[in-house]
């Protein structure tokens, strides 16, 4: 029986050799057809690419795979934008690349019909960064694909015999930097970390799901919306449109101010020209230097400059507190220079036209005050030109303003010196002996000024103070840190100086009613504020006779 057996041990050997044979001879095939596969992919991955963009294409190493369907990855992929003069191809090595790409990955099954494209489901892609040069870059016609060394589309015999169909394109680890044609203006950089891309086409616009980074203030964007169809001539002019979410962006990024925002809204445009509008609130929108928050939504619509994040604002409806007003201008990015012979600091350049139709002065006040506690209430507008420079400085001394105000049923918030404006103001009427009886709380007074800020001073060259019984006009200074006060003037009053001082004393001052009366007035007398916004020193001097109060 053991004879018998070993011609079959035999016929088993010679099989398994003969099958091991097979398999090995196999793996030579497939490894013999990946060699070949791989350049001939490539190939066509590099053609396609310079047909699609007109440029220099490289892309240092691809490999694939044929273990479960083709598995294809690439490294090293590097696309140029087109030559700046017609027929001339950018050196290699030389000028930076509009595109650069670490790696990418695709999947696709082995099933393959002629004349049909082979359909991928996902390519992802890692290290994504693309590098917008200026406008300028494109103002020369594009040249033709054989100028570039790049065969014409029609004399590709590959192009003929393969084609790809993508669904979607995945990437992680993406930034995208706009250069200006603007001497010296920085480039404006938006790191991505996440993109989804679907409904790719070659002549249509691409969907798009995005997670990225808001340079300032620094914050998360979540945008969806559409892109292209890619404008080969000028990238930057490809369409783009969308909404998004501004996502717990940190004010802090602007030197000076602080607060988180949240903003929602919509854009169209173009990369290098976007159509912005929106809303954004800021429930805690403060000073840095004086920390004390007011609650600051907006609505806004506005043109930005994709390329440096110039942004010019066209109407905004803002509401501060409880204050409402409207603002026009625009907020630019300044580079860091030495213009003859100054240093000129580098960061945004915001220069405003403010409208306050509807506002309460607290809330204006409190934002520079470091307690919350306020010089005065009351109901305020104002017309202003303002403007903050970029600089080390705090944001309330780079402030500046150029504009005049009207302030209604002020109250001072100071008990003695709004003691002092009742007193004024029963004198002014001619009754004096109103003042134990009458609440201080119950007279308003009404201001109103041209005025200018600047270095954290407010200058008021000539108000207007009134209550009833008395006009004062005032000229003097308000410091905005510790909030000194610095004013004189001359109060006008309706009553005679007699009737303001009342009783035997009032009697004796008969005879200088007529000295001290004056252009219709019928007593004129120095008036003078002194102090802080703490402790006031409000003063009125009748003819050497003083009646003051200080706290």
């Amino acid at each position: 029986m053991a004879e018998l057996r070993k011609p079959r041990h035999k016929w088993i050997k010679w099989v398994a050799i003969g099958l091991l044979t097979v398999l090995i001879a196999a793996a030579g095939v497939v490894e013999f057809a990946l060699r070949r596969v791989e350049p001939f992919l490539r190939t066509r991955i590099v053609e396609s690419l310079q047909i699609r963009f007109h440029a220099r294409v490289e892309l240092d190493s691809f490999h694939v795979s044929l273990v479960n369907g083709l598995w294809a990855e690439g490294k090293g992929l590097r696309i140029w934008p087109p030559s700046q003069v017609e027929g001339v191809t950018v050196p290699a090595g030389q000028g930076e690349p509009l595109i650069r790409l670490d790696e990418f990955r695709f999947h696709a099954p082995l099933r393959y019909a002629p004349g049909q494209p082979i359909h991928i489901s996902v390519v992802e892609l890692k290290g994504l960064s693309i590098h917008l040069p200026p406008r300028s870059h494109f103002q020369h016609p594009s040249p033709p694909a054989g100028a570039l060394g790049v065969p014409a589309k029609s004399k590709i015999p590959i192009a003929a015999l393969v084609r790809f169909q993508v669904e979607m394109i995945e990437v992680t680890g993406a930034d995208l930097v706009m250069e200006t044609n603007k001497p010296g203006k920085l480039p404006w950089e938006f790191p991505i970390a996440r993109l989804k891309l679907t409904r790719l086409g070659a002549d249509q616009a691409m969907t798009f799901d995005a997670e990225l980074t808001n340079p300032r203030p620094r914050g998360t964007i979540y945008a969806t919306g559409s892109f292209g169809p890619w404008q080969t001539v000028d990238p930057g002019e490809s369409p783009l449109a969308g909404d998004f979410h501004l996502d717990h962006a940190d004010l802090a990024s602007f030197k000076g101010i602080a607060g988180i925002l949240d903003s929602t809204g919509h854009f169209q445009g173009t990369l290098r020209n976007l159509t912005v509008d929106g809303q954004t609130v800021t429930p805690d929108f403060r000073l840095t230097h004086f920390g004390n928050p007011v609650a600051l939504t907006t609505r806004y619509y506005a043109h930005v400059d994709g390329t440096n994040g110039d942004t010019w604002l066209d109407q905004v409806e803002a509401t501060l507190g409880r204050s409402h007003f409207n603002v026009q201008g625009r907020i630019v990015r300044q580079p860091e220079a030495v213009v003859g012979g100054a240093q000129q600091y580098g960061g945004h350049d915001i220069s405003l036209a403010v409208n306050v139709d509807k506002g309460r002065i607290e809330d204006f006040l409190r934002l520079t005050s470091h307690t919350g506690n306020v010089l005065l209430t009351g109901d305020f507008t104002m017309k202003t030109a303002l403007h903050i420079s970029p600089g080390p400085l705090p944001v309330h001394l780079r402030l500046m303003l150029n504009g005049e105000f009207q302030l209604r049923n002020a109250l001072f918030t100071n008990a003695k010196m709004q003691k002092r404006i009742a007193e004024l103001s029963l004198r002014g009427q001619g009754r004096p002996e109103a003042l134990k009886t009458t609440d201080p709380a119950t007279i308003l007074s009404g201001m109103q000024s041209s005025f200018q800020l600047a270095g954290g001073v407010i200058t008021l060259p000539a108000l207007d103070f009134t209550v009833p019984g008395a006009t004062v006009q005032f000229k003097g200074v308000y410091g905005l840190e510790g909030g000194k006060l610095d004013f004189s003037g001359a109060a006008r009053m309706q009553a005679p100086v007699s009737k303001m001082i009342g009783g035997w004393k009032g009697l004796l001052l008969t005879p200088a009613d007529r000295l001290l009366k004056k252009d219709g007035a019928a007593t004129e007398v120095p008036i003078e504020i002194h102090g802080t916004r703490e402790q006031p020193d409000f003063t009125i001097d009748l003819d050497g006779m003083k009646i003051s109060g200080q706290r």
